[in-house]
C-alpha cells in the first residue's frame, strides 16, 4: 500500500469513528430531559337519554380524558351537559334518535350528566351521576388505536 493510500484509509477510519461517536452522543440525550409518561388513554362512556332519565355506563371511572357518547331516545331535541368540579360543558341540541358527544379531561369528584331542552314546557328528566376516582394509569404501555 502506498503512503497516500494508508493516509486516506486512516482518515476514512477516523471520520467513521468520529461520526459514530457523534451519533452515540446525540442518542444519549441531555441530562435535563425529563421522560414524562403519556396521559391515560381516554375512557369511553356511553349513555342514553330517555323520556324520564339519563343513563351512562360505566358510572365510575378514573380521572383523565373521557369521551361521553349519548344517544337521544326521547321525542324532543335535548342538550347534553356535563357538570362537575370546575367543569361545565354543554352540547348543541341533539335531535331525537341522534347521538351527541362530549370530550373532556375530568378531575376526581361527582359529575352530573344532564339532558335539557330549549322548550320551557318540556319537563326536566332525572340526570345521571358519573363518579370520577383517582387518576388512571399512564397509557405509555398501551397500543393506541385510531
Amino acid at each position: 500500500m502506498r503512503a497516500t493510500e494508508r493516509f486516506g484509509a486512516r482518515r476514512g477510519a477516523a471520520a467513521a469513528v468520529l461520526a459514530g461517536a457523534a451519533l452515540a452522543a446525540a442518542g444519549c440525550g441531555g441530562s435535563d430531559f425529563e421522560n414524562t409518561p403519556r396521559p391515560p388513554a381516554p375512557a369511553q362512556v356511553t349513555g342514553v337519554i330517555t323520556e324520564s332519565r339519563v343513563v351512562v355506563s360505566p358510572a365510575e371511572i378514573g380521572a383523565g380524558p373521557v369521551v361521553i357518547v349519548v344517544s337521544n331516545q326521547s321525542r324532543q331535541p335535548r342538550t347534553l351537559t356535563l357538570d362537575g368540579p370546575g367543569r361545565r360543558i354543554t352540547t348543541a341540541p341533539i335531535a331525537p334518535s341522534a347521538t351527541g358527544e362530549i370530550r373532556s379531561a375530568v378531575e376526581p369528584g361527582e359529575y352530573e350528566v344532564r339532558a335539557g331542552s330549549e322548550k320551557a314546557q318540556v319537563r326536566e328528566i332525572r340526570p345521571a351521576t358519573l363518579s370520577i376516582g383517582r387518576e388512571r394509569r399512564s397509557s405509555s404501555d398501551t397500543l393506541l388505536l385510531p
